[in-house]
């Protein structure tokens, strides 16, 4: 390949003496051209990682994706990372790989699982193979980060466009790594879900957890019910005006999400979090009265009147509706925080919503006190607790339930760094990046083996959260921490490397016009 700035020998020497710096914990300073990143610098970590200090790859005008047609739309999203900030043409042809080029190919080695990936970096080509388009999808993450930060840049930027030789493989260790965001407290466009949805797909999550209701709003517009989006979606905490998805909305996030590999799962709140839907119809009261709409942030004052049959009725309609508008297998039921709604008449609730959820061809998840309710099967509990035990998760797995890990005081996003930050809550306490780090989701939860951990969630409650800016400087760095005890094999988790590895990601988010906040326990590059 012509046009490379040093002989091979060369690049080999400055491979080398980077990765003994970044493996010493270093910061290399910055030179006047973009440096590639080292392959052991990828975030999530991989399961395994075989440098080729002798090989580096460039990308220039002659460089093209090469992907079979089931693989086309992946090789349409690589382009589209690679076009912005290089100004290559990368044309995505379906053609035999040759020199210069970047193939994807689905035949890649049963034992990877239909999420894993193996990329190899040569001279000559990038080789991505995979099971599945998923797995591609991932590898593509892996690969980006390879190249300069630059290139997360949307317009045009100098090269060189260069990813260090070798070859990684990798798969995740658990099948569910969802980022929750909750457009109910305060309500989010379309355009800012998206957003989100792509920062997060950068980290190999593969689920959104949308909060589609709760007191505050219904954002989810229900044509069987539709003064539940005209008047109960009118409003947010702080009393701004706010705003609901119509359908087709939702399923604009829904495909979006898809194009990412993401599934979403939608939370319709109940029978607490509720407000929003009892003041938009009286007769989901239990006298018959609506509430005024509530834009404050306590909790657990709300409840479906469970003696009602008109209730039922309205649950009905409403998981008919969400469910016929969602491909993804769950729905969530929510079931916290349900203070005005006594014990046994939480467990008749369930025991009628429950049956409901599966007559729609979905299976429930919900937060862990719905527990309570002995559910059954395919069920799955939703842990947020501060404390690792709850008896309610022993016999959940006991019944053959799967549990998601979401301990608040380690996950929950919208916890405050410190005591000095100025978004976010701090009941479960603060929470710094080594916070977020420092747990291990297949042994964290008392009586919980791992096999019985679907995975783990960064959920992000909306009370404080009003922006973009606002979501990306308390997701990040957290989310790729939790991203990384959801994907990395446990031997790979390490907090010195894991810090030092987030510190040249700094650049990246600068380049792409992403905030985050620049936590002191992380050595930022420059």
């Amino acid at each position: 390949m012509s046009g490379r700035p040093r002989s091979r020998a060369a690049r080999a020497g400055v491979a080398i003496a980077a990765g003994a710096l970044l493996a010493a914990g270093a910061v290399i300073p910055a030179s006047g051209e973009p440096a590639a990143s080292a392959l052991d610098t990828v975030v999530p970590a991989p399961e395994s990682v075989q440098p080729d200090p002798e090989s580096e790859f460039e990308l220039t005008e002659q460089t093209a994706v090469l992907a079979p047609a089931e693989a086309a739309e992946v090789g349409e999203y690589l382009a589209g990372v690679l076009r912005p900030s290089t100004g290559l043409p990368v044309p995505v042809n379906p053609a035999m790989p040759g020199t210069g080029d970047i193939a994807l190919a689905l035949d890649g080695d049963a034992d990877l699982g239909p999420e894993g990936y193996r990329l190899q970096v040569t001279d000559d080509a990038v080789t991505l193979r995979a099971t599945s388009t998923d797995g591609l999808f991932h590898g593509v993450q892996t690969l980006r980060q390879l190249l300069p930060a630059s290139i997360e840049s949307p317009s045009p930027q100098p090269g060189p466009w260069t990813m260090p030789g070798g070859v990684i493989t990798d798969k995740p260790r658990f099948a569910h790594r969802s980022a929750q965001l909750d457009p109910a407290r305060h309500f989010f466009t379309v355009d800012m879900v998206k957003r989100y949805i792509d920062q997060v797909a950068k980290y190999k999550v593969n689920k959104l957890h949308l909060h589609l209701t709760d007191d505050q709003g219904w954002r989810l517009q229900i044509n069987s019910w539709p003064r539940l989006a005209e008047f109960g979606g009118q409003t947010e905490v702080g009393g701004t005006p706010g705003g609901y998805y119509t359908q087709q909305e939702y399923t604009e996030i829904v495909n979006y999400a898809a194009s990412r590999h993401m599934t979403v799962i939608p939370e319709i709140d109940m029978p607490g979090h509720t407000n929003a839907a009892l003041s938009s119809y009286a007769e989901l009261n239990c006298d018959g009265v609506a509430p005024p709409p509530y834009t404050g942030i306590e909790v657990g004052f709300s409840s479906l009147c469970v003696g009602k049959d008109i209730t039922y009725t309205f649950v009905e309609d409403v998981i008919r509706e969400v469910a016929a508008l969602t491909p993804g297998p769950y729905l969530h039921i929510g079931g916290d925080e349900a203070h005005s709604t006594t014990d046994e008449d939480y467990v008749a609730f369930m025991s009628k919503v429950l049956p409901l959820v599966e007559k729609y061809g979905k299976k429930p998840l919900g937060w862990h006190e719905y527990g309570k309710a002995a559910p059954q099967g395919d069920a799955v509990l939703q842990f947020w607790g501060t404390t690792p035990g709850d008896p309610l998760l022993n016999e959940a797995v006991a019944r053959g339930n799967k549990v998601l890990a979401s301990p608040a005081n380690k996950t929950y996003l919208d916890m405050k760094y410190d005591e000095n930050t100025p978004l976010g809550l701090q009941w479960a306490g603060f929470i710094e990046v080594a916070d977020a780090y420092g747990w291990d989701p297949g042994s964290y939860l008392q009586g919980v083996p791992e096999e019985a951990v679907l995975g783990v969630e960064a959920p992000m409650f909306s009370e404080t959260l009003e922006t973009s800016q606002h979501i990306e400087f308390m997701a990040f760095p957290r989310l790729p921490a939790l991203a990384e005890l959801g994907w990395s094999p446990k031997a790979a988790l390490n907090w010195e490397s894991f810090r030092n590895r987030l510190a040249a990601h700094g650049p990246r988010w600068e380049a792409a016009g992403q905030d985050f906040y620049r936590s002191p326990q992380v050595p930022w590059a420059d």
